[in-house]
């Protein structure tokens, strides 16, 4: 099969591009390298199953340089919030402009579509855990908007195309985790970890007691083949999405931190607490009671594994 997998270089793309690889499917990877990393792309480049094409989402996908597709995994925008909250127009127009352009390719390709939303959908929610039918509680002004609207935006353009033909897709992601996580990204798992091997302050925003929820990345990227590969023999919508993908089990904060620094024992790392960012979301928790019921989906790693496994890669860059 030919699969274009947009955001290739990034941390999601990078996972999903080796596995569809090693399955050996025909990839072609497009970034422009905003966030993704040359790193990540070097893995990929040493399968000759691999293309790859500079593109920015913003403008048309090009069928001259990208040919033919049977599949689109969507996954390219800014996703950690230092990078996405360095420029919030980039960032919107990824999101929404994107959407519309690989939508557009889609339909001329007469392919299925795959678009990776994101928990941040939910906001700062008041309900607990999350379910798709949860409207959510969103700040439409606020730091993080650009990403959060922007995704909620890119839903709406994928309910229209789904209405007028287009097989799209939706998964809504919680936070993941893994290797070819970039250590820079600002992201809890990689921020503390990074931290911890350099013997610096571990820094938890809060008093520590916010709750997240991990998926190690390959559950992850089992989820999202599932649900593109799923064919329609339930309701019509159950397809279309939205689906949570992430894990249900719950810690909080700072939780997280005293794992990994049990997990890197000749650290010094003390822990700083610093002020909590406007509009970061105080607990956080998927019900995935729609992937496992439609997918057979749900995670197997736990978080101490996924944290060795993920430790030991930070431990190779």
């Amino acid at each position: 099969m030919r699969i274009l997998v947009s955001g290739a270089a990034g941390f999601l793309g990078t996972n999903l591009s080796l596995r569809l690889l090693e399955e050996g499917h025909e990839v072609i990877g497009i970034d422009n390298l905003y966030s993704g990393t040359e790193r990540n792309l070097k893995q990929l480049k040493a399968y000759k199953n691999f293309r790859f094409v500079n593109h920015d989402v913003r403008k048309p996908f090009e069928r001259e340089a990208i040919g033919k597709v049977d599949q689109i995994y969507h996954l390219a925008c800014p996703a950690s919030p230092p990078i996405y909250q360095r420029d919030h127009q980039f960032t919107f127009d990824s999101s929404v402009d994107g959407i519309r352009n690989a939508l557009a390719f889609a339909r001329e390709n007469n392919a299925v579509m795959l678009f990776s939303s994101t928990s941040e959908v939910y906001g700062n929610p008041k309900v607990h855990p999350q379910r798709e039918d949860y409207y959510g509680n969103v700040n439409s002004i606020g730091e993080r908007s650009c990403y959060d609207e922007g995704k909620r935006a890119a839903e709406t353009c994928c309910f229209i195309a789904h209405k007028t033909g287009v097989d799209v897709r939706i998964v809504r992601i919680f936070n993941t985790y893994g290797p070819f996580m970039d250590p820079r990204d600002g992201r809890v798992v990689s921020n503390f970890i990074n931290q911890a091997l350099k013997n610096e302050p571990i820094t938890i925003y809060g008093d520590g007691n916010q709750t997240r929820s991990f998926c190690y990345v390959s559950d992850l990227i089992e989820g999202l083949i599932r649900l593109m590969n799923c064919r329609k023999t339930r309701q019509e919508d159950d397809y279309f999405g939205p689906i949570n993908l992430g894990n249900p089990d719950e810690f909080r904060v700072k939780e997280l931190a005293d794992k990994i620094l049990k997990l890197i024992p000749n650290s010094k790392s003390r822990i700083d607490y610093l002020q909590l960012p406007s509009d970061d979301p105080v607990m956080r928790k998927p019900d995935i009671t729609k992937a496992r019921t439609i997918l057979g989906w749900e995670p197997k790693i736990g978080l101490d594994e996924g944290l060795r496994r993920t430790i030991n890669y930070f431990k190779t860059l």
